[in-house]
């Protein structure tokens, strides 16, 4: 079962997903106003739409043409299902072409294209815009080529854009609504009072998606999964996710859950200490530390290629993570039944190729989220307690638990560590020492300043490249080390931060100061794309 109950299931706002890149922020705006909503590939079965008993639906857009060959689409019978159970529907942009299409109107190649900032006027006040006046005006996020010319029957128009084309239409005897702009995006400025008004107003959504009960759900779902007898493993990073997945499974089953902490010598400054600390004094997580960093730098001495870098990292987990299985076994006289992975929801939506791709659902996680693959012998059933929320969720979810904020606040790190930010031979000289010493007066300066909090991720990294400078009236030889800051909703897209000079000024001084080794500081003004966030 999955950790939403039957109320929550019959309040569920689902959508179906075409493939805009919009579409993870509806689900999360909806979810901003104490609504549970779930995002499946808009080429779903009808069986598979049925199952989650919605009570409203949205048509997310898409970068697809109704006119093209394969164009992604609802199944067969949606509208006989939706007519039938007097589910709202909600259409944007391409779902509203959709719509249109299948109920008998007319969708054309339109003659003036609409991207970007749209104004659009008011023609109804009723429906969608019932909190409105007719010729009230708003500015929304366009971005379509087609438009609807010729409407369904039933079907009005209740806004125009200001070139003259169809902006939202409405069929309210059979529940069908449409919009051609995004107002999931901050853009449309008063696009998020025509979701909450669509939703509470005309479907009659009640709000009531909490944290708290999300939290008490899961907790009764894995103690009804996990046997009274079974025990549990956890590989713990560090990190937000996988530390908020095992203290929820910790209250649900104590003691029986047995957590592993790897240091892989590829960890930041004083890393395992400080997190052992949280584990034990604050969280009071049965956590085994293993300190493998022989295993690690042994292997890794002399590669530089990056993707055989993380092979190798993620192969010797695997060495480590079967030991500790093993020696479980031995302990508690019985083989570990469940794995715990701190999976979140983009994780799954990104595992599902993008619809009208031409391939079907998989649901394999991201390989770096299952501890690089786990021996076929092991036979481990999963608990993924947060695979259905955000990392804004999870953070929240820790709260209230009583994980400390921050801790909860950390930007991500990655799971091969240091290893990435460190192009080359990360056993050459001492540059893993030079990295931690930097990387700390980097974070700890940042921290300082009060802007830790507005950053996604920030770094140092590693240049395998030595520069001429003058330090103490002498020439010297050294490493150049760059400093990498970016901002970003999930990590997906990033721009990177604009400090102010002044901090950047004395960042460089203190580690050009304080760090043997280093002449240069320099700083990654790279979005992303083109770049990623990490250097390897």
């Amino acid at each position: 079962m999955e950790p939403q109950t039957q109320a929550k299931k019959s309040n569920l706002v689902l959508i179906l997903d075409y493939g805009s890149q919009y579409t993870h922020l509806i689900t999360r705006r909806i979810r901003s106003l104490s609504v549970f909503s779930l995002c499946i590939n808009g080429t779903s079965s009808l069986d598979s739409i049925t199952e989650l008993n919605p009570r409203v639906i949205i048509l997310s857009g898409g970068p697809h043409s109704v006119h093209a060959d394969g164009a992604p689409c609802f199944p067969s019978g949606f509208i006989e299902y939706v007519e039938s159970q007097g589910i709202h529907v909600l259409g944007i942009c391409y779902g509203l072409q959709l719509l249109v299409q299948n109920l008998g109107g007319v969708v054309k190649v339109g003659e003036k294209h609409e991207y970007g900032r749209m104004e659009i006027e008011v023609q109804k006040n009723y429906g969608l815009f019932g909190n409105k006046q007719i010729g009230d005006k708003q500015v929304v996020w366009m971005s379509h080529g087609d438009e609807a010319v010729k409407l369904p029957e039933g079907f009005e128009v209740v806004a125009r854009s200001n070139q003259g084309a169809v902006a939202a239409i409405e069929n309210r005897e059979k529940k069908f609504y449409g919009l051609q702009y995004h107002p999931e995006v901050t853009h449309s400025l008063e696009g998020m009072e025509t979701l909450r008004h669509f939703l509470f107003d005309i479907c009659g959504i009640t709000a009531g998606w909490n944290m708290e009960n999300v939290l008490e759900e899961e907790i009764k779902v894995i103690k009804a999964m996990v046997g009274p007898e079974d025990h549990v493993i956890c590989a713990l990073s560090g990190g937000v996710d996988s530390t908020v997945a095992a203290t929820v499974v910790h209250k649900a089953i104590g003691d029986r859950l047995h957590c592993v902490f790897v240091d892989n010598g590829l960890l930041r400054y004083k890393e395992r200490e400080r997190v052992m600390a949280t584990f034990e004094s604050d969280l009071h997580l049965p956590v085994t530390c293993v300190d493998a960093t022989e295993e690690f730098l042994s292997k890794l001495k002399g590669v530089t290629e990056p993707e055989m870098k993380r092979k190798i990292i993620g192969k010797e987990f695997i060495n480590i993570f079967d030991i500790f299985a093993h020696d479980l076994e031995k302990k508690v006289g019985k083989k570990p039944a469940y794995l715990v992975q701190g999976t979140l929801y983009p994780d799954v939506i990104e595992s599902c190729p993008p619809p009208g791709s031409g391939r079907t659902h998989s649901h394999t996680i991201k390989s770096h989220h299952n501890v690089g693959g786990l021996p076929k012998d092991m036979k481990l059933k999963l608990i993924e307690p947060l695979k259905l929320l955000f990392k804004d969720e999870v953070r929240a979810m820790g709260k209230i638990m009583n994980i400390p904020v921050a801790f909860l606040r950390r930007h991500p790190f990655p799971g091969p560590g240091l290893a990435v930010r460190i192009p080359g031979d990360v056993t050459a000289g001492n540059s893993l020492d030079i990295l931690r010493q930097v990387d700390e007066i980097f974070i700890q300066s940042i921290k300082d300043a009060g802007i830790y909090d507005e950053i996604w991720q920030a770094f140092a990294v590693f240049l395998p490249v030595k520069t001429v400078g003058v330090q103490g009236d002498q020439r010297t030889h050294s490493h150049a080390v760059a400093l990498r800051a970016v901002t970003s909703q999930d990590g997906m897209t990033a721009d990177w931060y604009y400090f102010d000079f002044k901090f950047l000024d004395d960042v460089s001084r203190k580690i050009c100061n304080s760090v043997r080794g280093v002449n240069r500081v320099l700083l990654d003004i790279t979005s992303k794309p083109p770049s990623t966030i990490e250097w390897e």
